[in-house]
């Protein structure tokens, strides 16, 4: 996916060739249809569920808007595979997000790995519908979150942050504004102070430890997209920028590829990061 967001948005660069050949290895009907059968196997039901499907449906969203010849033949793979429409590799992903999201009967707010924040295009207004309706029932009436508490130890996504994030993609600007107000009153600009510093990854060569630095990137990536959900003339901007250009410096400074433990998925936030990926998408308006 990362590969595929260099290429669209670089496509001079010199490692663009080898991109492109690393998606069209991965993407083959042969391929999606042996994933699209893993998931429909029997026992699959939680398999990858939230996260390694959310991948899938970014990547979905990202050859739909990518607009090229190879990126329309890979997407076409991915709606092809299986029999019929709710056969799709896509198709299981949702009938999968469906099925845990109406079982679910209370919020989820650690913000790790296995809770990363879906990000779909599918074009599915039910589905979209359904996310949003969840996103108002569980996270509506937050108030004051303590960011204080974080990071934990390994956090490489900020619960506070990825909630706010998230809503700002759910509600509108005015309504956003609102209810961040209560949710983070720590951006009050009446507030002296520092009221969130980068953190420092103790050991990046720890496959834990390295989670820290993609924090920084998760951070300012997150940061970005709720100022973008504010309207211009609002007061918090200035501190909510700053602090996301102090995050962004640290966290681009750690993506070195020295240690294996971070150097396999730091790039791929930072994509996000410098691409401003969904920072100016919303789900509704």
């Amino acid at each position: 996916m990362a590969a595929g967001s260099a290429d669209q948005d670089f496509p001079e660069a010199t490692f663009a060739p080898s991109a492109r050949e690393a998606l069209r290895q991965s993407l083959t009907a042969e391929n999606i249809a042996q994933e699209a059968a893993y998931l429909r196997a029997e026992g699959r039901a939680s398999f990858e569920r939230p996260y390694g499907l959310a991948w899938l449906f970014q990547l979905v969203a990202e050859l739909r808007e990518w607009d090229d010849p190879q990126a329309r033949e890979m997407g076409c793979e991915l709606a092809s595979a299986g029999r019929g429409c709710i056969g799709t590799a896509e198709g299981l992903a949702s009938q999968a997000f469906v099925s845990r999201a109406n079982r679910r009967a209370f919020a989820d707010r650690f913000c790790s790995g296995p809770n990363a924040r879906l990000c779909t295009g599918n074009g599915n207004r039910g589905f979209a519908d359904l996310l949003v309706s969840k996103a108002r029932q569980f996270y509506l009436g937050d108030k004051s979150c303590p960011l204080e508490y974080e990071p934990s130890g390994e956090d490489f996504l900020s619960p506070c942050l990825g909630e706010a994030d998230l809503m700002r993609r759910v509600l509108p600007s005015p309504e956003f504004g609102h209810w961040l107000r209560s949710f983070l009153p720590q951006i009050s600009p009446a507030r002296n102070g520092a009221w969130l510093q980068p953190v420092v990854s103790p050991d990046p060569s720890d496959p834990k430890l390295a989670h820290l630095d993609g924090l920084n990137l998760s951070r300012a990536w997150m940061l970005e997209g709720i100022a973008a959900g504010l309207h211009e003339g609002d007061k918090r901007l200035p501190r909510i920028l700053a602090v996301a250009e102090q995050h962004k410096r640290a966290g681009l400074a750690a993506v070195t590829g020295k240690h294996y433990e971070g150097g396999h998925w730091l790039g791929s936030f930072a994509v996000y990061l410098v691409t401003s990926r969904g920072t100016s998408q919303k789900w509704r308006r």
